[in-house]
């Protein structure tokens, strides 16, 4: 082979690993895009995956990445459907491990070349599985403050979807807040043991407001319809639904998928991408999670919890006050 023929086959071969860029340790081509899929089981609009889905929309917005996303994948099918998009050449995948950890950590063995960043419980795991969590415990904190100064009755009532720790520690967080400014109120809290059933969660909430809730904890969605149908108010949760509910939504705990998906796709592209838990990319320091505006409750919610809640929120970017993750499963405390 001459010399010239030998340049031209190794240049080439070079080309062809670049423009792969899902080999660890590789960076993508300058230029390129990088594939991105995202697996869910719920649909794009149900408030957790609205925020992963959101942020990754962004990012292809920015030409950053190609991205295709699957929703409403059940859990049976969530192994087949992660098969599919590794082996058609996606180099990044996005989504929820939660009831699937066992399936979808084999997939990620069988498929090192493919990096994944998963919504899991566990640990990462080498050397191309990543893990995050909405770790927004301390907005959630801020969000207690304010409806214990909110309630009139003492009585708060907390839908959730299933007592696991993604949702017990935001609950709990809550809970502690609404005790630090209202030390009397009391807790009615239940699970509907679904991800997306509004009327069941409806359902749940109208139960507890009939036993006296005026302030309803809207971890699923429905919570929030209940407390306007009977004139309550609703504390939001990963999204703020102010704008659907103006005089029932008073405030929310946001989650910010952003840092963590930015990360990922920065280091995805440089061939740096290696596995990591990216829950502290959920918290405030990190503007992975806020506490909403106030809106149209800024001039509703009493003054001196607002000093108290912005006083709060200083001593926790500060790293004064450090919101303890408690992910026991939170019990009812209304007699």
């Amino acid at each position: 082979m001459t010399a010239r023929r030998e340049l031209i086959v190794r240049s080439a071969a070079i080309a062809a690993v670049l423009s792969v860029g899902s080999l660890p340790g590789l960076a993508l081509a300058q230029g390129a895009k990088l594939k991105v899929a995202g697996v869910y089981t719920v649909p794009f609009e149900q408030q957790w995956v609205s925020r992963l889905h959101k942020a990754l929309k962004a990012a292809e917005a920015r030409g950053e990445i190609e991205y295709k996303a699957s929703e409403n994948v059940t859990n049976a099918d969530y192994e087949r459907v992660m098969r599919e998009y590794a082996t058609g050449g996606n180099q990044l995948i996005v989504g929820e491990a939660f009831a699937v950890e066992a399936a979808a950590r084999k997939v990620a063995k069988d498929f090192p070349k493919t990096y994944f960043l998963l919504g899991s419980s566990g640990k990462p795991q080498a050397p191309n599985l990543s893990v995050f969590d909405n770790f927004i415990q301390e907005p959630a904190y801020l969000t207690g403050m304010i409806a214990g100064g909110m309630t009139k009755s003492n009585k708060i009532g907390m839908v959730g979807g299933f007592p696991i720790p993604e949702v017990n520690r935001l609950m709990n967080a809550f809970m502690a807040g609404a005790k630090e400014t209202n030390p009397k109120v009391e807790f009615s809290v239940s699970f509907i043991n679904s991800w997306f059933d509004p009327p069941k969660a409806k359902e749940a909430a109208f139960a507890m407001i009939d036993k006296g809730a005026d302030v309803m904890y809207a971890e699923r969605f429905g919570v929030s319809d209940a407390a306007k149908e009977k004139g309550k108010l609703a504390i939001g949760n990963v999204i703020d639904t102010q704008a659907q509910y103006p005089d029932t939504v008073v405030a929310s705990a946001l989650w910010n998928f952003e840092p963590s998906a930015d990360r990922a796709i920065k280091l995805a592209k440089e061939g740096k991408f290696v596995a990591e838990d990216y829950g502290p990319y959920s918290m405030m320091k990190h503007k992975g999670s806020e506490l909403a505006p106030l809106g149209t409750f800024a001039s509703k919610v009493p003054a001196d919890i607002v000093t108290k809640v912005k006083a709060k929120e200083a001593d926790i970017l500060g790293g004064k006050f450090t919101v303890k993750v408690d992910d026991s499963q939170p019990k009812s405390t209304a007699k």
